[in-house]
């Protein structure tokens, strides 16, 4: 066995391959309509072959992510229903949910098969078919739209209230963490909502440029179309109201129905397959109470931490910073906590433009939640697929300027579930 990277594990581990779909809403195009979890899945799972030059016969083990398979898709075990798609029927396999962490959890599974040398290729990947439910007692690639009356009793059942239940602890609090930024920063409410509007601007800017991304439109065309020069001016008016006390409708993800999978083993076979390997050098996790307040930046604190002493790496160290933020404050706290951008400065960074894909410190350089959408056990791995492109320098138009050679993924998802990676070009 080679010495690893991964604190206690036996094996360096890296990736050699990715796949994704497009973020779509299958129910807006009736060319896609009738896609199954099956299909997305299976398409993302045979391009991430694909990439490494491998075929479904070489793969060992596969995992298969989604948040909520039984509401979005009847399902209980989708794992053993889409193995025919992508040619693994029968392989051992495992299903796996952790809320929008998932896709960030399928990432860390894959490296721990292999990092412990029970498994030497892996496939792992996310899939949710978000913009709908199933009709009835039809097939379930037959959908309705769902509604919010649909989502919030499910959540009910996922999300464990023992802590708050004497409080009558509720919904995830948006509005906590950036509000006790603003207090601890000495900023206005006019402050935060530039600073969010901006943070809009600029994934959608990387969105218009990404082929696999949900939301393309430019903010300037549809500024135009509502009578705005600016589309600063636009994202502040009455046409893209608050739906909390800082979040605009620009700044909550659109779900979205898709995939993404990668492809990993050990460091030292990485070389023979047909892409630069990238190195996960480690991973760091934290799990903490959703209702509480300020969790998600302790949660963040922690895992952090643990990556940052297990390889190594300092913040100073990191070129590029993917962020899961459906809520889309968390991108500019997370960054802070993380140690990417200074604490209280960041938002500076923001303003001047720095944290865009072209800038000297750039963040969710796909568009982020809010653009490139939210397929929620997808989200985390189509992360992980940004992260591999811009360090192969394949991700085309909006591809970063200063190749990365080290990349963080902070994922979230969840009770303040978190997971964060460190990803290294392995030279």
């Amino acid at each position: 066995m080679v010495p690893g990277k991964l604190g206690k594990l036996s094996r360096s581990v890296s990736i050699i391959g990715i796949g994704a779909t497009p973020f779509m809403n299958i129910n807006d195009d009736p060319d896609l309509l009738g896609l199954t979890e099956g299909d997305c899945f299976g398409y993302a799972a045979l391009a991430a072959m694909e990439d490494a030059g491998l075929e479904p016969r070489d793969v060992d083990y596969f995992y298969h992510g989604s948040a909520n398979p039984k509401m979005f898709n009847n399902a209980v075990t989708p794992n053993m229903q889409v193995a025919e798609w992508f040619g693994m029927r029968g392989r051992g396999s495992v299903h796996h949910s952790e809320a929008c962490c998932t896709g960030y959890v399928a990432l860390e599974q894959a490296v721990l098969a292999v990092a412990s040398g029970a498994y030497d290729i892996v496939l792992s990947g996310g899939v949710e078919m978000a913009t709908g439910l199933p009709d009835g007692k039809k097939p379930a690639c037959f959908r309705r739209p769902m509604t919010t009356e649909d989502i919030w009793p499910d959540l009910d059942s996922i999300i464990d209230r023992s802590y708050t239940r004497a409080l009558g602890g509720g919904n995830i609090g948006q509005d906590d963490w950036i509000d006790m930024y603003r207090v601890e920063n000495g900023l206005t409410d006019r402050q935060i909502d530039d600073v969010l509007n901006m943070m809009s601007y600029q994934g959608r800017r990387a969105a218009h440029l990404n082929p696999l991304a949900l939301e393309r439109t430019p903010f300037e065309e549809i500024a135009k179309a509502r009578g705005y020069d600016d589309p600063m001016e636009y994202l502040r008016s009455p046409f893209n109201p608050k739906t909390t006390q800082y979040l605009r409708v620009t700044g909550n993800a659109p779900s979205a129905d898709g995939a993404a999978c990668c492809i990993v083993c050990p460091t030292e076979m990485a070389s023979q397959f047909k892409q630069k390997p990238i190195e996960v050098l480690g991973i760091g996790a934290s799990c903490l109470e959703s209702m509480v307040p300020h969790l998600e930046k302790k949660a963040t604190a922690e895992a952090a931490r643990q990556v940052y002493e297990t390889t190594g790496v300092k913040p100073e160290d990191l070129d590029l910073l993917l962020i899961n933020d459906f809520i889309l404050s968390s991108q500019l706290l997370a960054a802070e906590e993380v140690g990417y951008l200074p604490k209280g400065e960041g938002w500076k960074y923001v303003m001047e433009g720095r944290t865009a894909f072209d800038g000297d410190k750039p963040i969710n350089t796909n568009g982020g939640r809010t653009s490139y959408g939210h397929a929620f056990g997808a989200s985390g791995m189509a992360d992980v697929y940004e992260a591999v492109l811009q360090m192969r320098g394949q991700a085309g138009e909006h591809q970063v300027k200063k190749l990365p050679k080290t990349t963080m993924l902070r994922g979230f998802g969840g009770g303040q579930n978190v997971r964060i990676s460190i990803l290294r070009t392995v030279e």
